[in-house]
């Protein structure tokens, strides 16, 4: 016990969880435009790819300093999951960006659309989140923000069917449109799948700290 003292405590975790969020929220920001404006070069992958970049980094540093530091504000695992949900939300969506390039999907797609609108609601909730867990007595925005983000997973889970029933329809004579558009549309809903497994880990660092 007499090493502990010669160990940091507490670190910056708060610091770089907020930071690590507001990537995320970044990313989610920057698709939902993306796919709204219908822009999908090779610009906007890059600039995908410096945001997933940085995401990265910010997450090596809160493993580094799970590995320096003795006391942190909760669980070590809910830390490392946590950071390892926000990591997850960053990289897929750069990695669907980089599948409409690949797929060179040439024109606008309503539906993803308005799944990139839901995914920019729920990433920008479970930043309010993360950010709340600053001040875990006050957990009533806290899990408003949880259950708003859990609410929108549902929805995706309703627009992702709908909207593959739609696709059968809509490309009968295309099955290669169908498999490109199945895959985006079901990489859009995990991405809602994340962010509510990030406030699942948000709401059982609430249930220990109570």
């Amino acid at each position: 016990m007499v090493f502990g003292f010669l160990l940091p405590k507490d670190g910056n975790f708060f610091d770089l969880l907020d930071k690590q969020a507001g990537y995320a929220t970044e990313a989610a920001t920057r698709f939902a435009k993306i796919v709204a404006d219908f822009k999908v070069d090779d610009e906007e992958v890059e600039r995908m790819k410096e945001i997933e970049h940085r995401g990265d980094e910010v997450s090596h540093q809160i493993m580094d300093q799970l590995n320096k530091t003795f006391i942190t504000p909760f669980d070590r695992e809910d830390i490392h999951a946590l950071a390892n949900e926000l990591d997850d939300i960053i990289d897929i969506l750069y990695a669907i960006t980089k599948r409409l390039r690949v797929y060179k999907v040439l024109s606008a797609d309503r539906n993803l659309t308005e799944f990139a609108r839901v995914i920019e609601m729920s990433v920008k909730g479970v930043a309010q989140a993360v950010q709340g867990l600053r001040d875990i007595k006050n957990q009533k925005d806290i899990i408003n923000a949880c259950i708003e983000v859990n609410s929108l997973e549902n929805l995706g889970d309703k627009m992702r069917d709908d909207m593959l029933g739609e696709l059968f329809e809509k490309y009968a004579k295309d099955p290669i449109a169908v498999i490109k558009w199945k895959e985006i549309y079901q990489d859009a809903e995990t991405v809602l799948d994340i962010c509510e497994d990030a406030v699942h880990v948000v709401e059982s660092i609430l249930v220990k700290q109570a």
